[in-house]
């Protein structure tokens, strides 16, 4: 069956009209690569003045030199003493400590992951406070040089 002359019409004014559209959009494309091209400058080209203008410096590791020191009744608690406290703790108290504090988890996952009770993980968590308070009262003061 062969198309009727006003379909065949349609069609092709159709795509003379993509044709069109996608022509211009060529077009505008390329004057805009120009147009960049032209305001383009390299950076050996820049004055010295322009040059530092494009840098900036990382304070980060600025903050890590100067150390965080909790103090409280007189005693300075770094972050120091206290990895070294968390250090001290038995095996499966400073894993529930570690666990809880540090990565987010709660009791009842803990729990699972050691097969045991929820309540014995907290326990040991909350059991683990009087062995750090201990360690860091006794400890605060020989740790001032670090």
């Amino acid at each position: 069956m062969e198309p009727n002359s006003r379909e065949f019409y349609k069609q092709c004014a159709f795509q003379k009209f993509c044709n069109t559209v996608l022509h211009n959009e060529a077009c505008d494309a390329h004057r805009e690569l120009h147009r960049h091209k032209a305001r383009e400058v390299t950076f050996s080209d820049l004055p010295l003045d322009e040059a530092r203008q494009l840098h900036t410096f990382d304070e980060y590791f600025k903050r890590e030199t100067a150390e965080t020191v909790f103090e409280k009744a007189g005693k300075k608690i770094t972050p120091k003493l206290l990895l070294e406290a968390i250090r001290t703790l038995p095996e499966e108290k400073r894993k529930a400590v570690l666990l809880y504090y540090f990565e987010g988890m709660n009791d009842t996952e803990i729990a699972e992951l050691f097969n045991t009770s929820r309540s014995t993980i907290q326990y040991r968590r909350t059991s683990s406070f009087e062995l750090l308070r201990k360690y860091l009262e006794e400890n605060a003061d020989e740790w001032d040089e670090w």
